[in-house]
């Protein structure tokens, strides 16, 4: 192992775990005053410390090469083409800063997108005073601004992850079905559970707060309704606890701040129905095939995936996925990743992605090999899924799902068989054509962020966006 230097990093990964430099010592088996010298780059992380570090706290060695910072280097990169910041600089100096400074990067990344939102804010609110003179507010983006908490965080929240598997071991060890106790719970807390044919157009669910009626349409599976009554749930059993989440999230708006508690809420249903440990377990035996695992659980393909990406706890780790949910015109409706796949957040994605070739192919799993500029490749799982219409007349839904590991997690899922994963050939994507450095490719729509056009009356190419 070449000399590391990774001060930064690990002073993050205590900070994390809420250690004292003498607490992570002690757990290390090393004496305070190296870990002193190691935090402040003084000496080079050896393999002994990082092995032990693996053992103590379930973190990949990836987390301290550079390579492992894909994700925030291609943020970071954004940011500075945006040309209405006029910054100039290369990849190489974005990944020094990026592993010197970590916390500084992701700092401009938050700064850029806060910036962003606010620009979006203000453009609204002029066009609605040009519109009718009224001055009405601006229109938010509370879902970015709720994605992003997700994003940052991986797409694991540990407190709330370990709250709804305990509740739902409680459950269990007294005999119980979590979709039984969970209506039992709710009665318990005063609520009244009924069900109604008919909710009002496209309702599936509802909770008055002041009658505490709860009702259920019946038009949900046995699943999703597991999953409805323990996202109510999760309001009476850990209140506090999603307040305090969504108050460290430092949202925008009113607005926002109610789509990330319901956000949460989620989360706490999916952790709750689908518990970490035993979920882990069965996704590790079935090799992630997702829909053994739909079939087992009795959850959705969405679900299942949606879940999948979400197993980062750091002393049982799955493989780390990426999640998108697009639908046919290219929006982007779910996002999630625990990898260093980076999601674009000026414009669509990548058309050579295979998330949007299933549409041709309703219902059937394709699999890609997917090379991003930086040369990391990727294994991306594909399908579409159907929400069908409830009545006559009206329209159903269709989305496509993707779910995408490194290449070098492969091995471990079920749809990497029959590959040769050292020679197989690469499909080479991009996050967004704002962002991509692929100059010659055919499917560009937008000419890169930042750069200069080479434009010619007298040349023709197979991409309308030559730069200098």
């Amino acid at each position: 192992m070449a000399k590391t230097y990774v001060g930064a990093r690990l002073r993050q990964l205590r900070s994390e775990r809420g250690l004292s430099q003498v607490g992570l010592a002690g757990q290390l088996g090393i004496s305070s005053s190296y870990l002193n010298q190691i935090e402040h780059d003084v000496r080079p992380l050896t393999v002994p410390v990082l092995k032990r570090i693996n053992e103590v706290f379930g973190v990949d060695p990836a987390f301290f090469t550079t390579n492992d910072d894909t994700r925030l280097i291609a943020e970071l990169s954004e940011v500075v083409m945006d040309a209405e910041l006029g910054i100039k600089a290369d990849t190489t100096e974005i990944a020094d800063m990026v592993s010197a400074h970590p916390s500084m990067a992701r700092a401009l990344v938050a700064l850029h997108n806060r910036y962003r939102n606010t620009s979006a804010q203000l453009a609204a609110a002029t066009e609605d005073r040009f519109a009718d003179g009224s001055g009405s507010a601006a229109i938010s983006k509370p879902h970015e601004e709720v994605r992003d908490y997700f994003y940052q965080r991986q797409n694991y929240i540990h407190e709330l992850d370990t709250a709804a598997e305990e509740l739902t071991a409680r459950i269990r060890f007294h005999g119980g079905d979590v979709s039984t106790e969970a209506q039992r719970l709710l009665r318990g807390h005063g609520v009244r559970i009924a069900e109604r044919i008919d909710l009002g157009e496209g309702i599936l669910h509802r909770y008055d707060p002041e009658t505490k009626l709860l009702e259920i349409s019946p038009h949900l599976s046995g699943g999703q309704r597991t999953f409805k009554l323990a996202a109510e749930l999760a309001y009476f059993e850990c209140g506090g606890l999603l307040e305090k989440l969504v108050e460290e999230g430092n949202f925008a708006s009113e607005a926002t701040r109610k789509l990330a508690m319901l956000g949460l809420a989620n989360y706490f249903a999916a952790a709750m129905v689908l518990p970490y440990t035993m979920f882990h377990e069965v996704a590790e035996d079935f090799r992630y095939d997702i829909e053994r695992l739909s079939a087992f659980f009795s959850q959705s393909y969405e679900t299942i995936c949606h879940r999948l990406s979400t197993l980062q706890r750091p002393s049982l780790r799955g493989v780390p996925f990426s999640f998108v949910r697009v639908d046919r015109a290219g929006n982007m409706s779910k996002r999630q990743s625990a990898t260093g796949f980076h999601f674009s957040a000026s414009g669509g994605t990548c058309p050579l992605w295979n998330v949007y070739e299933t549409f041709a192919y309703p219902g059937k799993i394709m699999t890609q090999i997917a090379q991003m500029p930086d040369g990391r490749k990727y294994l991306w799982v594909a399908r579409t899924v159907e929400r069908r219409a409830t009545r006559y007349g009206q329209p159903s839904k269709t989305f496509a799902i993707g779910l995408g590991c490194e290449l070098r997690h492969a091995n471990r899922v079920v749809y990497a068989d029959g590959i040769d994963l050292g020679e197989a050939t690469a499909t080479p994507i991009g996050a967004g054509c704002r962002v991509c450095v692929r100059a010659n490719c055919p499917q560009r729509a937008f000419p890169p962020l930042g750069k200069l056009l080479d434009i010619s009356e007298h040349r023709s190419s197979v991409s309308p966006y030559l730069v200098k």
